[in-house]
């Protein structure tokens, strides 16, 4: 009877522990119930704003989820859910990222209580930076949560600065100010994005994530030009069912994924300073 109790506590302590993690602490993204905001439905989202945010613009966010889909040819499968965080203590609570913004793979986006205050003050945009992380949403809820997390990093990124017209913006290098650095040296293998890999590359450019976020939103632009819109959107969305990436991009393309990388730099280094 005693081993029946202590069992029976310990259960008690982990569903409540569980549950603080799903309503206060870092699980707060996937829990189906939301405590501490002030919910607004629009046509296309469900926006949650905690007080003490400084986000009020709810009509705009259907036209940028609109922009997105219409960009990635694919629609959300259910409204996404958008929380604009007002105090930097609870965001740093309940997002297990502590970045401006951050889309989770059930499609949810947090966003940090200092990203509102650089939009106000006119250091990024607000749209520009929602259309990256609804692209990763996008994605992300097209795919489900298995075949999200194994989506290419590189190509989620390159896909998100390109599609939200994100590079030459704030922090992140236009391509021409890519082409450069690259001609001068830095680069970041795409398969090095995400792993052990990635961090021993010696990258000159300043600030670095925005230079290699940049640098694979210029490898998205390549990819579009050379081979055409239908079939890089062909090979984004084969990859929502957890294909293998490089017999996928074989097969789209007609070509080996490094040879491809490796004609992509060759062409930025027969390119002059300021020519695309």
């Amino acid at each position: 009877m005693k081993k029946k109790s202590i069992l029976f506590l310990m259960v008690v302590a982990a569903v409540a522990a569980l549950g603080y993690l799903f309503l206060f602490g870092k699980l707060f993204p996937y829990s189906p119930v939301v405590v501490g905001f002030e919910r607004q439905e629009t046509e296309r989202a469900v926006v949650y704003v905690e007080r003490g945010a400084l986000f009020d613009r709810f009509g705009e966010i259907d036209a940028h989820i609109r922009r997105v889909e219409e960009f990635h040819t694919l629609s959300f499968r259910k409204k996404p859910r958008i929380f604009f965080f007002g105090d930097r203590t609870t965001y740093a609570r309940r997002s297990p990222s502590q970045a401006r913004f951050c889309t989770f793979y059930n499609g949810d986006i947090v966003v940090s209580p200092w990203a509102q205050k650089e939009a106000s003050d006119g250091l990024i945009s607000m749209e520009i930076y929602l259309r990256h992380e609804l692209s990763h949403a996008l994605i992300y809820r097209n795919a489900g949560i298995l075949y999200a997390f194994r989506y290419p990093k590189w190509l989620l990124d390159g896909i998100a600065v390109y599609s939200a017209g994100q590079m030459g913006t704030s922090w992140y290098p236009s391509k021409e100010q890519v082409y450069g650095y690259i001609r001068n040296g830095d680069f970041m293998p795409p398969e090095f994005y995400g792993t052990g890999r990635e961090e021993p590359v010696r990258i000159v450019a300043r600030p670095r994530t925005p230079f290699i976020y940049s640098e694979f939103a210029c490898i998205v632009d390549f990819l579009v030009t050379k081979y055409g819109r239908d079939k890089f959107l062909a090979y984004m969305k084969e990859l929502l069912d957890g294909g293998n990436h490089d017999k996928v991009f074989a097969r789209v393309f007609g070509t080996g994924f490094k040879e491809a990388i490796g004609d992509f730099r060759e062409s930025v280094m027969r390119q002059t300073e300021g020519r695309t």
